[in-house]
């Protein structure tokens, strides 16, 4: 990154389900605050959505760009560094699949 106003892209849907988090974590602590990514996916990530706000809350915003029903495009923007930072671990057992 190298402005504050720089996206970074992350389209899991060709990662497999186990690396998704991982991958979706690592980005989201790489951010400055100020930044954000958009996120890709190939269903609702409503799942990740609730593990941020247990391990990163009040430092990320979530909006919607597209909601389906094929792809689903999400801007999650940081906020401030959370407190005891994001895991890499998965919500779903390590990661999550198409509904």
């Amino acid at each position: 990154m190298t402005t504050s106003s720089a996206t970074a892209l992350v389209d899991v849907r060709t990662i497999a389900p186990r690396e998704r988090h991982p991958r979706i974590f690592s980005t989201f602590r790489s951010l400055a605050k100020g930044q954000s990514m958009e996120l890709v996916n190939d269903h609702d990530p409503r799942p990740l959505y609730y593990q941020f706000q247990a391990e990163a809350p009040a430092s990320f915003g979530w909006d919607y760009l597209e909601a389906g029903p094929d792809t689903w495009r999400v801007r999650i923007s940081k906020l401030a560094d959370a407190a005891s930072g994001a895991s890499a671990g998965s919500c779903c057992g390590g990661g999550c699949s198409g509904s």
